[in-house]
C-alpha cells in the first residue's frame, strides 16, 4: 500500500494527468461546432487536432536532452505552468488561426507532461508496488471520459465554444499549488554516477546514452507498437458506433460514460494484479483478452444499445490492462539518472505511433457513397491484433525485467552483463 504523502502525491499527478487528456480529448466531440462558428473545412479541423499531437512529440524529443539535468518537481511546475498558460490562450482564442496556434501550444507543453509524471512516479515508488500507481494513476483517464469530456461538452454547449478551456485553466492554477505543497523536490539522480556510453560533455550524450542502451532500446520499440495497436483503433470507434452500429451522436455520451466506469474500476485491480502476479505475465493474457472486444468492436453491426455498450466497456478494460502493466514493465527498464530522458523519448514515440496507427488505419477504412458506413474496419481490428501479438514477441526480451528482488538499476545492469537483450 502507499503511504499518506504517497497517495497525495499520486492524487495530484492523477489530477495533471486528468486536466491534459480532457484537454486533449475534448477538441474532438467539439468539431461540428467549431467547423461551423469558424466556416473551416475538414481538412483544417484534422490540423486542429493532429497539431496537439505532433507538437507533443517534438516537445517530448527536445525535453529528452535536458529533463535528467534538473529536479523533477521544478520541470514539472514549469511545464504546467506552461499548459495552464497555453490553456488560457484557447479561452482566449476568437479565430481559427490563434485556436491553432494555442493548440500546438497545448501540446508542447502537455505532450510531455506524461514523461515527467512516469519519472516520479518512478523514482518515488519501488517497483515491487509501481503497478498499483500506475493503476492508480490510470483512473485520471477514466474520470476524464466519465466526467471531463462529458462536462466539457455540456459546458460548450450551454455557454460558448471557448468554456471548457476557461475551466481547465482554473482547474489548472488549483493543481499548481498542490504540485507546489506536495510533490517533493525529487533531484536524487543528478548525484548519481550514470551509465555512460558516450561523454557526457558532448550534447546528444542523454539521447545517445540511452539509444545504445539494448534494453532501453528495446522497451522503445515495445511501448511504440503496443501504442500503434491501441490507437489504430481508437480514432472510429465514435463514427462507426453512429454509422455503422446505428448510435445517434447524444448516446456517443453513454460509450465514454460506461467505458470510464469500466476502467475506473478494473485499472486498480490490474495494477494490483501486475505486481502479484508479475508485469509481463498479466501484459500477456491482457493481449490475448484484447482479441475479444477488439473483433467485437470492430464487427459492430446494428445491435442493442446494452451490446454496443458492452463491447464498449470490454474494449476499456482491455486498453488499460495492457498499457498499466506495460508502462511498470518498462520503467524499470532504466535507471533514475537516466529516467527522465528515457520518458522522454517514450512520450515522443508514442505520439509518433498514435499518428502512425491513426494514419495507417485511415488509408485502411473507406466509406461506403451508398449509405455512409465505414468499410475495412474489421481489417484495421485484425491489424491491431496482429501488432498487439507482435508485442508478445519483443515481450520475450524484457521479461527479464520482472524481478521482485531486483532494483531497476541492478536488473538493467545484470541483463547487459550477461547479454540477456
Amino acid at each position: 500500500m502507499f503511504t499518506s504523502l504517497e497517495k497525495k502525491i499520486l492524487t495530484v499527478l492523477a489530477f495533471v494527468q486528468f486536466n491534459h487528456i480532457v484537454d486533449f480529448m475534448i477538441i474532438m466531440p467539439m468539431g461540428t461546432q467549431l467547423m461551423r462558428l469558424f466556416n473551416i473545412e475538414a481538412q483544417q479541423f484534422s490540423l486542429l487536432v493532429s497539431s496537439y499531437t505532433f507538437f507533443a512529440g517534438l516537445s517530448g524529443f527536445l525535453a529528452s536532452f535536458y529533463m535528467d539535468r534538473f529536479d523533477r518537481k521544478r520541470s514539472l511546475l514549469l511545464l504546467f505552468t506552461g499548459f495552464t498558460l497555453a490553456t488560457i490562450f484557447c479561452g482566449l482564442a476568437r479565430d481559427y488561426h490563434s485556436l491553432l496556434i494555442a493548440r500546438a501550444l497545448t501540446g508542447f507543453f502537455g505532450g510531455v507532461m506524461n514523461s515527467i509524471i512516469l519519472s516520479i512516479t518512478s523514482d518515488l515508488i519501488d517497483y515491487k508496488r509501481r503497478g498499483m500507481a500506475m493503476g492508480f494513476l490510470a483512473t485520471a483517464f477514466s474520470a476524464a471520459s466519465i466526467m471531463g469530456v462529458p462536462f466539457s461538452i455540456f459546458l460548450s454547449q450551454s455557454l460558448v465554444w471557448y468554456a471548457p478551456f476557461i475551466f481547465l485553466a482554473l482547474l489548472c492554477l488549483v493543481i499548481l499549488v498542490g504540485i507546489h505543497k506536495y510533490v517533493p523536490s525529487i533531484n536524487q539522480h543528478l548525484n548519481e554516477q550514470p551509465m555512460q556510453y558516450v561523454p557526457r560533455t558532448t550534447f546528444w550524450q542523454p539521447v545517445v546514452s540511452v539509444l545504445q542502451s539494448p534494453v532501453q532500446r528495446v522497451s522503445l520499440i515495445f511501448m511504440f507498437f503496443v501504442m500503434f495497436s491501441h490507437f489504430s483503433i481508437i480514432p472510429f470507434i465514435a463514427t462507426s458506433q453512429v454509422v455503422n452500429a446505428g448510435l445517434s451522436e447524444q448516446q456517443l455520451t453513454w460509450i465514454y460514460l460506461i467505458g470510464g466506469i469500466c476502467s475506473f474500476f478494473s485499472a486498480p485491480i490490474v495494477g494490483r494484479m501486475s505486481d502479484s502476479y508479475g508485469k509481463a505475465k498479466v501484459y500477456f493474457y491482457s493481449i490475448m483478452f484484447s482479441i475479444v472486444p477488439i473483433i467485437l468492436i470492430t464487427h459492430q453491426g446494428r445491435d442493442g444499445l446494452w451490446l454496443i455498450l458492452l463491447y464498449a466497456g470490454l474494449f476499456f478494460i482491455s486498453a488499460g490492462s495492457r498499457m498499466i502493466p506495460a508502462q511498470a514493465l518498462v520503467s524499470a527498464a532504466v535507471s533514475s539518472q537516466q529516467r527522465g530522458t528515457f520518458m522522454s523519448l517514450l512520450s515522443c514515440l508514442q505520439s509518433l505511433a498514435m499518428a502512425a496507427g491513426a494514419y495507417i488505419a485511415g488509408l485502411i477504412v473507406t466509406i461506403d457513397p451508398k449509405d455512409g458506413r465505414l468499410l475495412n474496419y474489421p481489417t484495421v481490428g485484425y491489424m491491431a491484433i496482429g501488432v498487439g501479438l507482435f508485442t508478445l514477441v519483443i515481450l520475450q526480451k524484457l521479461k527479464y525485467l520482472d524481478q521482485p528482488t531486483a532494483t531497476d538499476h541492478e536488473a538493467m545492469v545484470e541483463a547487459e552483463v550477461q547479454g540477456q537483450i
